[in-house]
């Protein structure tokens, strides 16, 4: 697999783990997430947990294709 192509992969993967991080800053908004705080996402915990295991997934078809 050529170079650029696994550099594609591995910078979504850590642009989805960013994303899951940004899900818990607390922010001002309309409602409060599930958790009970004010955040950016009002999905907050669910969308914490879905950001890495798309980071992992990108990465496991990373290696399968490898």
């Amino acid at each position: 697999m050529e170079k650029i192509e696994r550099e594609k992969y591995r910078t979504s993967s850590v642009v989805a783990l960013l994303l899951g991080a940004s899900t818990l800053v607390s922010a001002p908004a309309s409602k409060p997430c599930a958790l009970g705080y004010y955040a950016y996402c009002s999905w907050t915990p669910y969308s914490t947990l879905i950001c890495p295991a798309i980071a992992g997934a990108i990465l496991w078809i990373d290696r399968r294709r490898s």
